[in-house]
């Protein structure tokens, strides 16, 4: 999975809440002009590299990010200093948001998976943004329930799967539902993480991860291409979850 670095040249920055591409399906799409320009006067539009924190878990509240371009991991760690990847997110989620309104501490950490472009939103100026604009408070109650239910999905994949290949294959399905494009060859999407991190987003080693990985492989269930992954026949893949 070792490719070109990316640069700044690559990313496709976003100048403007206006002209955002996700504005069809974000927390803050399609609300109206008076509130697009305030959530564009009170957000600070950052550049973060690869492997930069955007806040921690266990840390208070300062604010909330809305991940322009790029993708991150978000994490947490168990008493005993365990990781586990809760999911991989992508251009056009909030991060922090549970966190920011229940001023109570960020229950995972959020770190770049590459180059990223990022608005901040500081705790203060986005609870007078909620406070004085109402549309914007049933959007945020509905995007929690979206993080919600991603939750319980994450767990049940988990937890209920039956081995570590049917983890896997679910795992690998779900990026082909989010990120693949559909083509006659079958689903093809990019493959973000190392065997160690999916690992840990699945509950398994490394070492097991590259053994199914390799698996899939030698039986056509899927193909590899530097940090493209194809899979051919999606039902074949979804066998293996039942």
């Amino acid at each position: 999975m070792v490719g070109r670095r990316q640069t700044l040249q690559d990313l496709k920055t976003i100048q403007s809440c206006f002209s955002c591409p996700a504005r069809e399906e974000g927390l803050f799409c399609q609300l109206g002009p008076a509130a697009l320009a305030r959530l564009d006067e009170i957000r600070q539009s950052v550049l973060y590299p690869k492997a930069a924190q955007l806040f921690g878990q266990g840390e208070p509240p300062r604010g909330l990010f809305v991940l322009c371009a790029g993708t991150a991991k978000l994490t947490t760690k168990s008493v005993s200093g365990k990781s586990l990847i809760v999911r991989v997110a992508e251009p056009g989620e909030v991060l922090g948001l549970s966190a920011v309104v229940s001023n109570m501490a960020y229950d995972v950490s959020a770190t770049t998976l590459e180059l990223c472009q990022a608005n901040f939103i500081p705790r203060d100026l986005f609870m007078e943004f909620l406070q004085g604009h109402g549309e914007v408070s049933t959007r945020v109650a509905h995007h929690l329930s979206i993080e919600l239910r991603r939750a319980y999905n994450q767990v049940a994949r988990i937890a209920l799967a039956s081995t570590a290949r049917a983890k896997l294959a679910g795992l690998l399905l779900d990026w082909a539902d989010r990120d693949g494009q559909l083509a006659a060859a079958g689903a093809r999407f990019r493959l973000r993480l190392t065997h160690e991190e999916i690992g840990a987003l699945v509950g398994s080693s490394r070492e097991t991860v590259a053994r199914i990985l390799s698996e899939f492989r030698q039986k056509g269930l899927i193909r590899v291409e530097g940090a493209s992954v194809t899979i051919p026949d999606l039902h074949r893949l979804e066998a293996l979850i039942s």
